[in-house]
């Protein structure tokens, strides 16, 4: 995926090349910041307002002080959108961290935070999208703190990696036998006309593309049952999806190496696949 030649750090748009920071960065060495991924069809955001809310709760909640407003935010990166002349489909990365500062486990004091936000473009997965994907189960080792979106990754990493390995596209994850989400998605088990997903505690991050999933099933008036379903109700699924702002609403149609339902895409899955569609104002649609 190619990266856009300007990019916003601090308030102040330059060259990507030219970006650096010190090696004393709390981003670097603990981890210390959060992030956020804003998907962009056409040249436009989706779930704008709902991705920056996120993004200044996940930095109260490790107590960063953002010096933009989220107004003053807003701007920037919808200026961001423009410099770029962007037209096409694509998503913004975006990480604040606490800053620069020697390396010490206190919060250092007077430093102002770390902030950039780029561009790249991403066609959507349509191959994904249409015919499902494949997953494994892995077990959360995941912190207590996942609704955090924060740069502590390094389990959601390997859980990745392993699935790809095995040739799958995500992993599902479970604490004692209870699905919570993948490595990078929220996930969601249908059973006769009901979809069932892991209620929104610390231990799942609550995806944006999840809040307009909600939208979109109590539009259709299908119930949704926020109670986490179990890994041995997998193979009794008629469907399973999973949802996020790069993988949009994806079937699945395989886990652990043994077919969901029929192996195909539900009713369900497909039923909000087009309502996504429509809500993204999407013109290159899926086929039906």
């Amino acid at each position: 995926m190619s990266v856009y030649p300007i990019i916003l750090t601090q308030s102040e748009f330059r060259n990507k090349d030219s970006l650096n920071y010190p090696f004393e960065e709390r981003g670097l060495q603990f981890g210390d910041g959060i992030y956020e991924v804003i998907r962009v069809y056409e040249g436009k955001y989706y779930l704008f307002e709902e991705h920056v809310d996120r993004l200044y709760r996940s930095a109260e909640a490790i107590k960063i002080e953002i010096p933009q407003s989220k107004k003053e935010m807003k701007e920037l990166l919808l200026q961001l959108i423009t410099k770029n002349e962007m037209t096409t489909d694509g998503k913004v990365y975006m990480q604040i961290t606490r800053g620069s500062a020697p390396r010490d486990h206190i919060f250092p004091q007077s430093v102002e935070p770390n902030m950039y936000a780029y561009i790249q473009d991403m066609p959507r997965n349509k191959e994904a999208l249409q015919h499902g994907v494949s997953t494994i189960t892995q077990p959360d080792i995941r912190w207590e703190n996942c609704y955090i979106k924060s740069l502590n990754l390094l389990p959601n990493v390997l859980a990745k990696q392993t699935a790809k390995e095995q040739g799958c596209y995500e992993a599902i994850l479970h604490r004692d036998g209870k699905v919570t989400e993948c490595s990078s998605s929220n996930v969601y088990l249908v059973k006769n006309g009901k979809v069932y997903t892991h209620p929104t505690t610390n231990n799942i991050l609550y995806g944006c593309v999840r809040m307009a999933v909600e939208r979109f099933l109590k539009d259709a008036d299908i119930e949704l049952i926020e109670d986490a379903f179990l890994l041995e109700d997998i193979s009794n699924a008629d469907e399973i999806f999973l949802s996020s702002s790069t993988s949009e609403v994806t079937p699945i149609v395989r886990v652990d190496d043994k077919a969901i339902g029929d192996g195909k895409p539900g009713t369900i899955t497909k039923q909000l696949q087009h309502a996504y569609e429509s809500d993204a104002a999407i013109q290159d649609k899926l086929s039906v």
